[in-house]
């Protein structure tokens, strides 16, 4: 994946939005603190500032993942380098999971850095560890199920620009849906994947929602992997 500056472009893309993104919230935390301090039950650093950066992370990631799982199959196909992976002594799902925990890998170098940004408060103020602990569990959860969608996609067709494409509209999809879930009772929340994500910017990590995630990863992987499958078998 980091042979080619695309990875290398994307991780300074997330890295130079949700820098700009943070520096700001802890600007602005420092313009009303004093305000806050008079407050009862005032939100606290963490949540002014930290929060915010994860609900950005979230929408970077939905615009990001489609560039990186686009190639992952897709580049194969059209450089006829899948024959050799197929004809390799490893399975479908091997190759399957495989690009997966790539995948993964690039997903907890991003959230190291922000993880490090979130810390880096430390040496001048509380913060709140669990709270941050929640997000970056949600945020990896969730990079992980774009990831999953991305591979099935990526599956799909021979052009990685078609893949992307195809993959940012079904982000956008889950998207919209969660703007559409607005009651609470709504069967939409749960299929909403930005809905699943609130629990975990709001502090919870709640087995609903983690099986959630975790049904949807396995899912689109054994897709992945009956359409490769499928495809050696007819050729």
């Amino acid at each position: 994946m980091f042979a080619s500056p695309l990875a290398w472009v994307v991780l300074a893309f997330v890295q130079v939005i949700l820098a700009n993104i943070f520096i700001e919230q802890v600007n602005t935390f420092m313009i009303v603190q004093a305000q806050l301090a008079r407050t009862p039950n005032a939100p606290g650093l963490t949540e002014l500032a930290i929060v915010p950066m994860f609900g950005a992370a979230q929408m970077v990631l939905l615009m990001s993942i489609p560039l990186l799982t686009m190639r992952l199959i897709s580049e194969e196909k059209r450089n006829q380098t899948m024959a050799l992976l197929v004809s390799a002594p490893i399975s479908m799902m091997q190759i399957i999971v495989g690009k997966f925990v790539a995948m993964t890998i690039f997903l907890c170098l991003i959230l190291t850095l922000i993880a490090a940004m979130s810390l880096s408060l430390l040496f001048g103020a509380a913060v709140d560890l669990g709270l941050i602990i929640a997000n970056l569990c949600g945020l990896l959860l969730l990079g992980m199920a774009y990831s999953s969608i991305g591979i099935f996609i990526s599956c799909l067709t021979v052009h990685p620009v078609v893949a992307a494409v195809m993959t940012l509209a079904v982000f956008m999809g889950f998207w919209v849906i969660g703007l559409a879930a607005s009651d609470p009772s709504s069967w939409l929340n749960w299929v909403s994947i930005s809905k699943r994500f609130e629990g975990f910017m709001d502090g919870y990590i709640s087995l609903p929602d983690v099986t959630f995630f975790v049904v949807v990863i396995g899912l689109f992987i054994f897709l992945s992997i009956r359409k490769l499958d499928s495809e050696r078998l007819s050729s």
